[in-house]
C-alpha cells in the first residue's frame, strides 16, 4: 500500500507536533518535513477558526506543493465553511473529532480526490449553495458553471452539429447573437474554437 505523503501545519508548534506524532505511526500516511512540502499530496492545516489569516495560510501552503488541503478547525460557522471551500479545502474535520483514525480517513479520501465533510456541515453547505443559486445566480441567468442558460443551449446545439443559421432558427436568436454568445464563451473560458468549446462543455458535464 502506498503511503500518502502529508504536510502538517498548525499555528502553534505544540498542536503541530501533536498531530504529527499521532499520524507518524500510521501505515497509510507519511508525514513530510517543511523542506519536503513539494512532495506532499495532501496538506493538513490546523486552525482555531477560519478567518482571513487561516484562508491566507491555506492558499500559501497550497502554492508550495500539496494539491489538496484538509482543514482541522476548532470552530466552523457558515461564513468559515464557505471560506474554507472557496480556499480549496477538500476535507473538513472538527478538532474535537480529530482522532488519528478520522484524520487518516479524511486524508486518504482527499488524496484520491474525494471530499469529506461532517454530515451537519454538509447540510449547511448545501443550504448555502442553494441560497447562492436563488439569490445571486438565477437573477443573473447564470448556472454554477458560470455559463448563462442560453450559452448552454447554444453549446448543446453546436455539439449536435447545427450551424449558426440553424441555431438561430431553433432558438429564435439572430445569427449575430449566436456568434456573440460563442465568442463570449470562448473568450471568457479561453477556448480556441467551437470544437474546443464543445469539448469543454462535455468534459464539465454541461451538455
Amino acid at each position: 500500500m502506498e503511503r500518502v505523503p502529508v504536510y502538517i501545519h498548525a499555528r502553534d508548534p505544540i498542536s503541530e507536533a501533536g498531530v504529527a506524532s499521532a499520524l507518524r505511526p500510521r501505515p497509510e500516511v507519511r508525514v513530510v518535513r517543511a523542506d519536503e512540502i513539494a512532495d506532499a499530496r495532501v496538506a493538513l492545516i490546523v486552525v482555531d477558526a477560519v478567518d482571513d489569516d487561516a484562508v491566507r495560510l491555506l492558499r500559501a501552503v497550497q502554492r508550495q506543493g500539496p494539491s489538496r488541503a484538509v482543514l482541522v478547525a476548532s470552530t466552523l460557522d457558515d461564513a468559515g465553511l464557505i471560506a474554507a471551500v472557496e480556499a480549496g479545502v477538500i476535507g473538513l474535520v472538527r478538532r474535537c473529532e480529530a482522532t488519528p483514525e478520522r484524520m487518516v480517513h479524511v486524508i486518504s479520501r482527499a488524496a484520491s480526490g474525494e471530499g469529506s465533510v461532517p454530515s451537519d456541515l454538509l447540510g449547511r453547505l448545501l443550504s448555502q449553495v442553494g441560497s447562492l443559486q436563488r439569490q445571486v445566480l438565477v437573477p443573473r441567468g447564470l448556472t454554477f458553471s458560470g455559463l448563462a442558460a442560453r450559452e448552454v443551449e447554444v453549446l448543446r446545439l453546436v455539439a449536435d452539429g447545427f450551424d449558426t443559421a440553424e441555431i438561430s432558427s431553433k432558438l429564435g436568436y439572430s445569427e449575430r447573437t449566436v456568434k456573440t454568445v460563442l465568442h463570449d464563451v470562448s473568450s471568457r473560458l479561453q477556448l480556441r474554437n467551437r470544437c474546443h468549446a464543445v469539448a469543454y462543455a462535455l468534459r464539465e458535464g454541461l451538455i
